[in-house]
């Protein structure tokens, strides 16, 4: 392995055989976006833009905002005659300010343009017709490319597998396996330290709960909404298999197998920092363990298979396999081509690596098996390599994930993980298909949505605890009232949405 000092003074020797480093050529175009200030990203220093000039000779003046809300604002503000850059890259475009931006007049139709000049884009667009639903606005027209991921982060549930084998028990397959499970966990002492300190599962309030849904035959999004039988949007939050899920975990709750600040706590104050501390978890949720747990005791966790329903193992993709709005172009820009020229790279597997390991030889090797490996520690991985070398951490970004760069990292034990998480991916499915709505319907859903929320959210957290008995009065009562609020309607303005994509 290559020194850290070794190493920097390679890219140093490489960087000055590259003209025009550091600030772009007046005149060059610019280039806005959101790139948080925890990313460690500096885009006028970032030596991904400057491996991309050498490759495609197109230079950009960066414009890059480290602060949500002052981004946010200045979204906002954008309008035709306006300052604009020429395009917005890491962009971090809701559905709404897509639309709104390209109603307005801000951002351009790219779709025409992009089996010419972003052929590997339109190709894997070609390959996907659910990612080119997604990308699609009402009227047709694509503007703001995604995130293509075939292995995208999702909230999974990791169980602890030293405390399944301390006390000789299976790897539960069910939800009945997974309650005798959790009833081992509080009772048999686990963590072998003597004292009845375990937390069966913790959690992040009803959110993350519910990913243990598909045990019930449920999938469904945050906003309640699946599909039935016949593909049909629908409201599952009504569905009695939704009653038995919070009726389930009500009896964990009153036998304390899951945490009692789940619904008042966040990750911050229940993550373990300490190396050498016991760790108290049976069941955590996260896009990996690391959000509760030191690196020394995430090996021990290993993400749960679905559990089995009627015969059937389903889980819910949180986002599907793509995040959207990460690159647009304003009409601003003179040169439309050259810039999907440019940002198509990224949608292959060259790209793929450089934007998110480095350079090949400098930042990692390749090795005859075709695996591949850091040149760097971990320690100057996350310190150079990630801020300084790379530009995938922080909002999204453009391009193509491969999953054979992901499944070819050489580490035992980051690639079984991987290919636990890989396989996870492949049973996993959208609760409904993404899909652009229309002013007119995001209107409506806004003014329906948040009552709704606001009432359901805290009633089944009352059917959890206890602070509401769950029977039959209460559970209609409840399913009136989310009728009453507009449930149903918030089901027909997204199957209206479907109908008209398909």
């Amino acid at each position: 392995m290559l020194s850290r000092v070794t190493a920097l003074l390679l890219i140093l020797c490489l960087a000055l055989l590259i003209p025009g480093q550091m600030t772009a050529a007046e005149g060059s175009p610019v280039m806005a976006g959101f790139d948080e200030a925890s990313s460690g990203h500096d885009w006028n220093n970032n030596r991904f833009f400057l491996m991309m000039e050498e490759k495609t000779g197109q230079s950009f003046q960066y414009r890059q905002f480290k602060d949500a809300a002052e981004y946010t604002q200045w979204k906002a503000g954008l309008a035709p005659g306006a300052d604009l850059p020429a395009v917005l890259f890491k962009a971090a475009l809701t559905d709404a300010e897509t639309v709104r931006l390209y109603e307005n007049g801000v951002l351009m139709d790219m779709k025409p343009l992009l089996a010419e000049h972003a052929p590997n884009l339109w190709a894997l667009l070609q390959a996907n017709p659910a990612v080119m639903q997604a990308v699609t606005l009402p009227d047709g027209a694509i503007a703001a490319l995604p995130m293509i991921d075939p292995m995208p982060s999702n909230n999974l549930i990791w169980i602890n597998q030293r405390w399944l084998t301390v006390l000789n028990l299976e790897m539960p397959t069910t939800i009945e396996a997974l309650t005798d499970v959790l009833r081992a966990f509080k009772t048999q002492d686990p963590n072998r330290n003597g004292r009845a300190d375990e937390i069966p599962m913790t959690f992040t309030g009803l959110w993350d709960l519910r990913f243990l849904q598909h045990a019930f035959g449920l999938i469904m999004n945050d906003r309640y909404l699946g599909t039935d039988d016949s593909g049909t949007c629908v409201s599952l939050l009504t569905d009695a298999r939704n009653r038995a899920f919070l009726t389930w975990l009500a009896q964990l709750w009153s036998e304390e197998l899951i945490d009692r600040n789940g619904f008042t706590s966040g990750d911050t104050l229940r993550k373990i920092t300490d190396t050498n501390a016991t760790v108290p978890y049976g069941v955590v949720f996260g896009p990996t363990a690391l959000q509760l747990l030191p690196a020394s005791a995430a090996d021990s966790f290993v993400p749960l298979e679905p559990l089995a329903f009627e015969g059937k193992t389903v889980y819910r993709s949180l986002l599907g396999p793509m995040t959207k709005g990460t690159f647009a172009i304003t009409t601003a820009c003179a040169d439309p081509a050259a810039m999907l020229e440019w940002i198509d790279f990224l949608y292959t597997e060259e790209g793929c690596y450089l934007s998110r390991a480095g350079q090949k030889d400098i930042d990692y090797e390749v090795h005859e098996d075709g695996t591949w490996s850091w040149l760097y520690s971990a320690e100057d991985v996350m310190n150079i390599v990630m801020t300084e070398d790379t530009i995938a951490d922080g909002s999204a970004t453009p391009g193509y994930v491969s999953p054979s760069y992901q499944l070819a990292f050489d580490d035992d034990a980051t690639h079984r993980q991987l290919e636990r998480i890989y396989a996870l991916a492949s049973k996993s499915v959208e609760p409904i298909p993404q899909i652009y709505l229309t002013d007119e319907e995001r209107e409506k859903f806004d003014a329906i949505w948040p009552a709704i929320s606001e009432y359901c959210e805290t009633q089944m957290t009352w059917f959890i605890t206890g602070d509401q008995k769950l029977d039959d009065d209460t559970w209609n009562a409840f399913c009136q009232k989310a009728r009453e609020l507009g449930i149903d309607e918030i089901a027909a303005i997204y199957q209206s949405a479907l109908h008209r994509a398909q």
